[in-house]
C-alpha cells in the first residue's frame, strides 16, 4: 500500500522559514513526478511545486525565488523548503506523487494519483 506522509509544518513569523517533508513508502518514486500542493481555507488547492525525472523543477509563480523542491531518492523523499514566509503562505500543504515520469502539465493534480495527508503552515504578521 503506497502511503506519502507529510511532516514539518508549524507556527512562524512572517518572514522566517520551515522545511517540509514527504516520505514515501509501498513503492518506489525516483523516477516519477512529485509535488507539493497547499490548500488555505475557504479556497481552492493550488499547485506549489513539482520535480520530475532529469532534475526538473517547476514552481507557482507565487513562490518562485522563495520555495525550493528537492529529493532524496534513496530515501523515497521530497521535501519543501519554505523561505521568506508570509502570511498568505498560510495553508495546508499536500505531497503528492504520480505513476508517470514525463509529464507535461506537471501543476494539474489529476495527474498525481497519491496525496499525503497534509501538513499545515501558519504565517503570523
Amino acid at each position: 500500500q503506497v502511503q506519502l506522509v507529510e511532516s514539518g509544518g508549524g507556527l512562524v513569523q512572517a518572514g522566517g522559514s520551515l522545511r517540509l517533508s514527504c516520505a514515501a513508502s509501498g513503492r518506489t518514486f525516483s523516477g516519477n513526478a512529485m509535488a507539493w500542493f497547499r490548500q488555505a481555507p475557504g479556497k481552492e488547492r493550488e499547485f506549489v511545486a513539482s520535480s520530475w525525472s532529469g532534475g526538473n523543477t517547476y514552481y507557482a509563480p507565487s513562490v518562485k525565488g522563495r520555495f525550493t523542491i528537492s529529493r532524496d531518492n534513496a530515501e523515497n523523499m521530497v521535501y519543501l523548503l519554505l523561505n521568506s514566509l508570509k502570511p498568505e503562505d498560510t495553508a495546508v500543504y499536500y505531497c503528492a506523487a504520480s505513476t508517470l515520469e514525463v509529464v507535461v502539465t506537471t501543476w494539474d493534480p489529476d495527474i498525481y494519483d497519491y496525496w499525503g495527508q497534509g501538513t499545515q503552515v501558519t504565517v503570523s504578521s
